[in-house]
């Protein structure tokens, strides 16, 4: 056996040379009420400040993209912006419409008589006869009438009880808006509910102890509460786009917090090991404050770049989400520097958790893990070839991503206000989807606009692409220098015949019609055009994301490791393991095959925020991960070991860690597939199965195979020879 010799004292015992961390931790640990005090009073002021000041909500113009947006901005700016516009649907079960007209008239005084709303149409019949229509248009601009519309829900709501006989509904986009963000909002707190309790069981199976379970859940959820607060404040200077951001805020928060406590939790019990059954609880604290204090330090660094690479996008919506996110990964990296040290020192030998089954778990663990180790050690090239043809195979189908925006076809059936709208646009095609062009030119040629406008019209009465109307859909500005025209398209947002459509107005009819007026400025909206604008923007930026967040990681890995060699290969690993998680993606929700299995219908895209969110999450996740398992690896190495057994022995060391944060955050994202809305659906899955691939295939067969390639072509770093002297036995190769 190689004779190994002792490494030198860690920091943490050399008077002078104790990091910040260490000192932290030790002021903690003997001042745990403090810390403890302090922590709920830090907790309780962010969180209430928050509330008091409570979150700024972005503007409306700040969602405006593209030249969708371009034509939102004229039509606001000249007074042609189309009104929020909510639908009736009168049906009968039986058919028979024949109190119809009595409760089209009931409608209409009702409505009108609501300071919500501006008029009411006549009612129309659908060209079968099943079916009668009256539109109201609300008082209020159309950014504002989503908080307006409960009025409207309820009239409606008591036009149905005075006329059971038939079927009364409501749709339009503010009523849709309220129903799904409900929907959205309930399932969110059914996956809350869902996954404490199963974050709780794990962390009770990894620690064997109840009592310390609940540290780690605590100190993460502490940290949301904390982040939801300060959150708020931030808002009032980079704005809240609402949404689902606070959900993923909590996601990341449950994520690290929980990954954080483990990793040093875990680093507390080995010092206390080491050392020896009667060595002091402070002292293990203040030396796992030295290496996986560290670590976390370089790991909530690592994330929070990750995560900045969303501001590229330029869209508020990432913008929101980064910001957020970066938030709680700061001061869940705070709390486990500060107040767990206090919390780890007031539980005293409690730390070492309940016996039976902590050492259940953890022979069981190492048996396995030794198992799943011996082909990436024994076989290194092979078992690299293997993994590497997994994940690669995973990420081809990626290249046939197509993305869009969810339009109401993707909206889930249950919702009334979305069945209504489905069967409002069977009955009256030109009540659906529409395209909106607006232009502006000077006084002297609004006549020869205004010819132009009904030129344009003209063209598509009696085409394909677009629905029949009564009349022109036309808004005019004051002095006639503004027109805005609605085209109605009979088709979804999503079908390609739309698109057609759109670019037939974009590429030929207007500019042959519009564009032939001196001095026009034009653009073409609606959802179509939003839709499109949208995804080509998400896509314009794909690549400067990527790249920046790669080259930082890269950048954040060399400093930490001190190897150019492992430093691209952690980036190419993350990287890996999201593109197969984008394939997977396109594997399950481009085609029909999954649809039974996972109960949804294929949209045949990919939502467009959907790739960039996977990415940023995941990737954060891969090197939080990646971070934990390479500082075990480098501190075995320095140790004195030989390569193999350094890769082995800080694999072993970090695979409960990383194990136990990985199932967690699997249960989390496997229970958003459950949400009925298609893009949480693709979120989750996307994430869950990263987590699975990154965890399993790439951890415990890609990373240790390739570490042991390098290593048997003389690329191990000198840097990871033994502190002790350069040279030392038992630090070269095996």
């Amino acid at each position: 056996m190689t004779s190994q010799t002792a490494p030198p004292p860690p920091a943490a015992t050399v008077p002078g040379r104790r990091p910040l961390t260490v000192r932290v931790a030790a002021w903690s640990a003997a001042n745990p009420w403090k810390a403890v005090i302090g922590w709920i009073l830090f907790v309780a002021v962010c969180f209430g400040a928050g509330q008091a000041a409570g979150t700024d909500k972005t503007a409306f113009s700040d969602f405006w993209i593209g030249e969708a947006g371009s034509a939102e901005a004229m039509a606001v700016d000249a007074g042609v912006a189309a009104p929020a516009v909510e639908h009736l649907l009168i049906t009968s079960p039986s058919g028979d419409l024949d109190g119809a007209a009595a409760a089209a008239a009931d409608a209409t005084a009702r409505m009108t008589a609501l300071d919500e709303v501006a008029a009411v149409s006549e009612p129309v019949t659908a060209d079968g006869g099943d079916a009668v229509m009256l539109s109201v248009t609300m008082s209020m601009p159309a950014h504002e009438a989503v908080d307006h519309v409960d009025a409207l829900l309820e009239t409606t709501a008591a036009l149905q009880d005075s006329h059971p006989e038939l079927e009364i509904a409501q749709t339009g986009g503010e009523s849709m808006s309220v129903e799904l963000d409900e929907q959205l909002g309930a399932g969110l707190a059914e996956v809350e509910r869902f996954t404490l309790p199963i974050t709780l069981l794990i962390l009770f199976v990894a620690f064997g102890s109840l009592l310390l379970a609940g540290v780690p859940l605590a100190l993460a959820v502490s940290s949301i509460l904390a982040a939801v607060g300060v959150y708020a404040l931030s808002s009032h200077f980079f704005p809240d786009a609402g949404g689902a951001v606070t959900s993923v805020l909590a996601m990341i928060g449950m994520a690290v917090g929980v990954d954080y406590s483990l990793f040093y939790l875990k680093r507390v019990r080995e010092e206390r090991l080491r050392a020896g059954a009667g060595a002091g609880l402070a002292t293990a604290v203040e030396l796992a404050a030295e290496t996986a204090g560290r670590t976390i330090v370089t790991s909530g660094i690592a994330v929070v770049v990750s995560l900045a690479g969303l501001y590229l996008v330029d869209d508020v919506i990432f913008s929101s989400i980064a910001t957020a996110c970066i938030i709680v990964v700061a001061i869940a990296m705070v709390s486990s520097l500060t107040i767990l040290p206090a919390l780890l020192a007031k539980l005293g030998r409690r730390v070492d958790g309940g016996r039976l089954l902590r050492r259940k778990a953890d022979r069981e663990d190492g048996r396995l893990w030794t198992a799943m180790l011996r082909p990436a050690l024994r076989r290194p090239a092979v078992t690299a070839v293997v993994g590497l043809a997994v994940v690669c195979g995973l990420a081809v189908p990626a290249l046939a991503m197509t993305t869009s925006v969810e339009g109401k076809e993707t909206f889930p059936k249950s919702l009334e206000t979305i069945a209504a709208y489905d069967e409002l646009v069977a009955a009256f095609p030109d009540a659906g989807v529409a395209h909106t062009v607006v232009a502006r030119v000077d006084a002297a040629n609004a006549e020869d606009l205004a010819a132009a406008v009904a030129d344009l019209e003209a063209r598509t009465q009696g085409h394909a692409l677009f629905a029949e109307t009564d009349g022109p859909r036309v808004r005019v500005s004051q002095d006639g220098t503004a027109i805005a025209i609605d085209l109605p398209v009979p088709y979804p947002t999503s079908d390609p015949r739309a698109a057609q459509s759109l670019e037939l107005l974009r590429e030929d009819w207007v500019p042959a019609t519009i564009g032939g007026v001196e001095g026009a400025e034009y653009a073409v909206s609606g959802e179509p055009a939003y839709a499109a604008d949208y995804s080509d923007h998400q896509s314009s930026r794909l690549l400067l994301v990527v790249g920046f967040v790669l080259l930082a990681t890269l950048v954040v890995m060399l400093v930490a490791f001190r190897s150019l060699v492992f430093a691209l290969l952690s980036m190419v690993l993350n990287l890996l393991s999201t593109l197969a998680a984008w394939g997977a993606l396109v594997l399950v929700f481009q085609y029909t095959w999954a649809e039974d299995l996972l109960d949804f219908d294929s949209p045949g895209f990919i939502g467009s925020r959907t790739p960039l969110m996977v990415f940023a999450i995941l990737f954060g996740l891969s090197l939080d991960y990646q971070l934990f398992v390479m500082s075990r690896i480098k501190e075995a190495a320095e140790r004195g070991l030989a390569p193999r057994e350094a890769i082995r022995q800080g694999i072993l060391s970090s695979a409960s860690v990383v194990t136990s944060a990985a199932v967690i955050m699997m249960s989390v994202f496997a229970a958003f597939v459950f949400i009925d809305r298609i893009e949480m659906k693709q979120l989750g899955f996307a994430l869950a199965l990263g987590v699975l691939l990154d965890a399993v295939v790439v951890r415990v067969m890609v990373l240790p195979a390739l570490m042991a390639v390098v290593d048997r072509l003389g690329r191990w770093p000198a840097r990871w020879r033994p502190l002790a002297a350069a040279g030392t036995p038992g630090g070269g190769r095996p």
